[in-house]
Formats: structure tokens, sequence, C-alpha cells
């Protein structure tokens, strides 16, 4: 594979999951937020979707996202676009949507979300785990 235009993130949005419209290829982002709020850990959050928005891109690009734990580096979560996607007109945008299941986090802090095209990275968004004071379950905000 090429060197490829390095791509521009407009947007990354963190939802509870996105619906793609058959006919129209519109996307509906369902419940979107940027921190979870949990009253024990470990803690659990059973799925997500990250939606990508993004621009400049020129060539062939393998794309994939990550979610890494700032404390210590560790991978969290990973989600691939299974095909390489192509992209000829540096001025279009395009859309990513990545879903992660089943992701584990052992104490609460800063977490970042990292999208990569051929493996290297051209976006990131801060995601805030917080342990509540109530004893409530697992609360998304």
């Amino acid at each position: 594979m090429g060197k490829s235009a390095r791509p521009i993130v407009n947007a990354m949005l963190i939802c509870d999951k996105v619906i793609t419209e058959a006919h129209t290829n519109k996307k509906s982002l369902i419940g979107i937020f940027g921190n979870i709020n949990t009253f024990k850990f470990p803690c659990v959050h059973n799925f997500l979707s990250v939606y990508i928005k993004f621009t400049d891109a020129n060539g062939e690009y393998k794309f994939h996202l990550e979610l890494i734990d700032l404390e210590n580096g560790s991978v969290v979560g990973r989600s691939d676009i299974p095909k390489n996607i192509a992209v000829n007109d540096p001025l279009a945008t395009h859309d990513l949507v990545f879903n992660l299941v089943g992701l584990k986090f052992l104490h609460p802090g800063k977490y970042e979300f990292r999208i990569f095209a051929n493996e290297e990275v051209f976006g990131q968004k801060t995601f805030l785990v917080n342990k509540s004071e109530s004893s409530a379950p697992a609360d998304k905000s």
C-alpha cells in the first residue's frame, strides 16, 4: 500500500448506537455521551458506538479504532473496519462507525479513543470514567 494523505477528523462522537438508513446512508446517532459514571470497579460497559466523520483523505486506507487507558497505556478495546477503503476526492467527507463490545474499566480516570489510518493516529478523543457516589446501577451521562 503506497503512502496516502493523512485524513482530518471533523467529528468524533461516542453514543449508544448508530443507525444507518438503508436508502440514503444517513446516520442517526442514538444516546450521545462523553463519560460513564459507575459506583463500582471494575465495571463493564456492554456496548457503545463511535462515529467519525473525516475529510482530506486521498488514497487507500485501513482504519481501526483503539480505546486506551491513559493511566497505563493499555488497550481497553479495539474495532477494525474489515476492508480497505479507497478515497479519491480529498474534498469529500466520509463516515466511519465502530462498535465496541464488553469494555472493561478497571479504575476511574481518563481514557482516549484513537482513530488510525494505515497504522497512524489521525484523531483522538478523551473519554472519562467516573466513580459515582450513589449506589445506583451504572449510568451514562
